[in-house]
């Protein structure tokens, strides 16, 4: 490479670095990118609560939030991703309520059915959202099954997270992981039941915390 031709590369790549720093958080191109994709998600929930996960389309959407087809194209790629990306804040929420109040003195028992009382309570406040995630992956052919699923990885990352914490109380050679699978499944059951109105809310809650004590009968050691 030419002196020259290298030395035009160097002023190049040094003016587009500068370009990209003096991109502010208050830029205008990102307020106006976030307002939009706070209309496209405020509009989606609404069509996903007026006509169903199903009935709902991108270009509906769109339309609700006052964009073009190729507008919302922009920002978002699919209806999956919209619910999914509901789903997650509703998620990460949990965890932050349930970390602010977190005690870490209490018996292991006592904060991992804090955080599914903290999480059903979230998820009974947006219901409509969560009972289309949770009807979904009763069918895994569905394209928002498979994205819905992916989000059990993080739900039990969490709760192993606490059973870590908490090992004292827990009987010798416990694997946390498995542990927290189980915990998961044994609350993602109830919540399935209740999801297709065969429990109410307050049922769903006592199965979960009944499912939960016979649970930790066994992984305490003691009965």
């Amino acid at each position: 490479m030419s002196a020259p031709t290298s030395e035009r590369l160097r002023k190049s790549r040094a003016a587009s670095g500068t370009r990209a720093k003096s991109i502010r958080s208050d830029d205008g191109r990102l307020v106006r990118g976030r307002k939009s994709r706070a209309r496209i998600r405020a509009a989606a929930r609404e069509l996903f609560r007026e006509r169903g996960f199903d009935g709902t389309t991108l270009r509906a959407i769109g339309e609700r939030a006052g964009m073009g087809a190729s507008s919302i194209y922009r920002h978002v790629r699919s209806k999956h991703e919209l619910l999914v990306l509901e789903l997650t804040e509703l998620q990460e929420e949990a965890w932050l309520r349930f970390r602010l109040a977190d005690d870490k003195t209490a018996p292991t028992r006592a904060r991992v059915q804090r955080f599914l009382e903290v999480q059903h309570a979230l998820h009974a406040s947006d219901a409509d959202l969560v009972v289309i995630a949770l009807r979904a992956t009763t069918y895994p052919e569905a394209p928002v099954a498979r994205r819905a699923l992916a989000l059990q990885d993080r739900a039990v990352g969490l709760l192993t997270e606490i059973l870590q914490s908490g090992r004292r109380d827990l009987a010798p050679g416990v694997d946390a992981l498995a542990a927290g699978r189980a915990l998961f499944h044994v609350a993602s059951g109830a919540r399935i039941s209740w999801a297709n109105g065969l429990l109410s809310d307050s049922a769903c809650r006592r199965a979960i915390d009944e499912s939960v004590d016979l649970l930790f009968r066994g992984l305490s050691g003691r009965d």
